[in-house]
C-alpha cells in the first residue's frame, strides 16, 4: 500500500507580527490598552512545550476540556518579527499532553496569567509569567493580501502608543526564557 502525507508549506500557513517586552509598569499599559482597545478579560494558561526538529510545538492548557495545539515558527530577534503558525484545537488536553509527551519529550512549561485587550487586528497580552515577571506581547494577525511590512507598521504604532522602549523588547519565547533564565 503506497502511503501519501500531507504536507503544509509554510506560506500557507496564518502569519502574524508578533513583539515581547519586558514590562516594568504592567498597570500603566493595562490603563493605555483599556484606552485604546477592547477588553477581552483574562485567562490563566499552561503551555507544555515538546522536542520539534525544527519551530515549537505546544499545548495550551486552558480547561479540562479545552486546549489548543501550537506549532510556529518565529525568529528569534528584537522588535516585530513574522510568525508563522498553525493551531488545532483538542477537547482532550490532558490526553493530547500524555501522547506528545511520550511520543515526542516535553522541553519545559510555561504558566501565565494573561490579560487580553483587541485593537483592530491586534491582540495585546498583558502577561504576568511564573518565573519570569510580567511582559507584553503584540500580535497583529495579517490579513488576507496584508504583507509583513503592514503589520510591522501597525506593530511600531501601538509599540509607541503603550511605550514600548527599545530596550525592553524581548527576542526569545517565554519557554527559552524560562530554561535560559539570561533575558536581561
Amino acid at each position: 500500500m503506497n502511503r501519501q502525507y500531507l504536507s503544509l508549506a509554510i506560506h500557507d500557513m496564518p502569519q502574524n507580527i508578533e513583539i515581547k517586552a519586558l514590562l516594568p509598569n504592567p498597570s500603566r499599559v493595562r490603563e493605555i490598552a483599556e484606552q485604546i482597545g477592547e477588553d477581552r478579560g483574562i485567562s490563566f494558561q499552561e503551555d507544555t512545550y515538546f522536542a520539534s526538529p525544527k519551530g515549537r510545538l505546544k499545548l495550551r492548557h486552558l480547561s479540562l476540556t479545552q486546549g489548543e495545539l501550537i506549532y510556529y515558527e518565529r525568529p528569534d530577534n528584537y522588535g516585530p518579527k513574522k510568525t508563522d503558525y498553525s493551531i488545532s484545537i483538542t477537547h482532550d488536553p490532558d490526553g493530547l499532553r500524555r501522547l506528545l509527551s511520550e511520543a515526542l519529550g516535553v522541553e519545559g512549561v510555561v504558566r501565565k496569567k494573561r490579560h487580553l485587550y483587541l485593537v483592530g487586528q491586534t491582540r495585546i497580552h498583558v502577561d504576568e509569567v511564573e518565573g519570569l515577571g510580567n511582559f507584553l506581547e503584540l500580535e497583529v494577525i495579517l490579513q488576507d493580501r496584508q504583507k509583513p511590512g503592514d503589520g510591522m507598521i501597525i506593530a511600531n504604532e501601538l509599540m509607541g502608543k503603550l511605550g514600548v522602549r527599545k530596550e525592553d523588547l524581548v527576542a526569545e519565547a517565554y519557554i527559552d526564557l524560562i530554561k535560559h533564565k539570561n533575558f536581561r
